[in-house]
């Protein structure tokens, strides 16, 4: 039986993946493992990151999954740090976490003495290697480069350290009937309601959860958003049909501290449940792209694009600190390709 095993990062936690052609008698060893997983993403089978799976399969002891004494007590100083800057909680830990990656990496070799070309090392070796993707790779150079700002004495030079191209993905987006097909296709009205807001307000999944009914001007016929990401306050416009569908909801569900709430009182509406309102939807609607609740925020921006709406007002409603951000919807926006004649119809 030939198998090979490695350490693996899947869904955000280290464990063993073990590669090996189909092979019943394989199959059934790795079952009795405690916490076996089969990942059909991945098509690997993958087992807890554990002493005694090390040695059973055979991974070496010394590729650790815990940085250094001095890594560990660096990254709880990093998070002091952020915590004084005021990044978010989410930031904080997807920060803490992306470095805590490296100076496992790096446990053997003491911070001050890390220097920019291990960075190139560690995406070439561990990066690269492990089939991670540029987005990751990303998160860790971020946390890397604020990391080394707090560090005093240091090889490393910060506005030099490695950094992956970009991939230039064009935003999903959706037409407006097919928008119309998902808002409808729930007879919930809470279900209903959180749908639309996010489309005609343009929200981030965070943004809806955490509206308060104050926050909600029905004078001024606006919504508005603390505290969003990158601790920035906006307003943006409130259709006058969503206030009447809002006044609707608010005499049925009497909401006190958030505006969508969970299933007690006062307790924030769960992300997962709302993703699950919007797959309930594709599937009434019969829509089988892969749509997230984001791809309504991108068909929003693409819509009032096509509208004529100017990029620099969409930019302020989305809340984008560089224009750059808003430019990519003029990428998608089909209002001015659609009016392109192909040469073909000159044959």
């Amino acid at each position: 039986m030939k198998w090979e095993s490695k350490l693996i990062k899947h869904k955000g936690a280290f464990r063993i993946g073990i590669i090996f052609e189909k092979n019943t008698e394989l199959i059934a060893r790795i079952k009795t493992v405690d916490g076996s997983r089969w990942s059909q993403s991945i098509g690997v089978w993958h087992i807890p990151d554990t002493e005694e799976n090390r040695i059973r399969f055979k991974i070496p002891l010394h590729h650790q999954t815990v940085p250094s004494e001095e890594g560990i007590a660096s990254i709880e100083k990093f998070k002091q740090w952020l915590l004084s800057k005021r990044y978010s909680s989410s930031t904080i830990k997807t920060y803490s976490e992306a470095l805590k990656s490296f100076l496992i990496y790096y446990r053997e070799k003491p911070i001050t003495e890390i220097t920019n070309e291990d960075v190139i090392v560690y995406n070439n070796d561990y990066i690269l290697k492990n089939n991670l993707s540029a987005s990751y790779q990303n998160q860790i150079v971020n946390a890397i480069k604020l990391f080394f700002q707090t560090i005093r004495n240091t090889k490393m030079v910060v506005n030099k350290i490695h950094r992956p191209k970009r991939a230039k993905l064009l935003p999903n987006v959706l037409s407006k009937e097919e928008v119309k097909a998902i808002l409808n296709a729930h007879s919930n009205i809470k279900h209903k309601m959180m749908l639309s807001l996010i489309y005609s307000c343009g929200l981030r999944c965070g943004e809806l959860r955490v509206l308060k009914p104050v926050h909600i001007d029905s004078k001024r016929n606006i919504v508005l958003l603390k505290n969003s990401k990158g601790q920035k306050d906006r307003i943006v416009p409130l259709s006058p049909f969503i206030l009447e569908m809002l006044r609707d909801y608010f005499k049925i569900y009497k909401p006190k501290t958030y505006l969508f709430e969970g299933q007690n009182p006062g307790e924030l509406y769960s992300e997962k449940s709302l993703q699950s309102v919007l797959k309930q939807a594709l599937q009434k609607a019969k829509i089988t792209k892969p749509a997230t609740l984001h791809w309504l925020r991108h068909s929003y921006a693409t819509h009032l694009l096509e509208s004529g709406t100017d990029l620099r007002y969409i930019q302020e409603l989305l809340g984008h600190s560089s224009s750059k951000t808003t430019e990519i919807y003029t990428h998608v926006s089909t209002k001015s390709i659609q009016q392109i004649k192909s040469p073909f119809d000159d044959l």
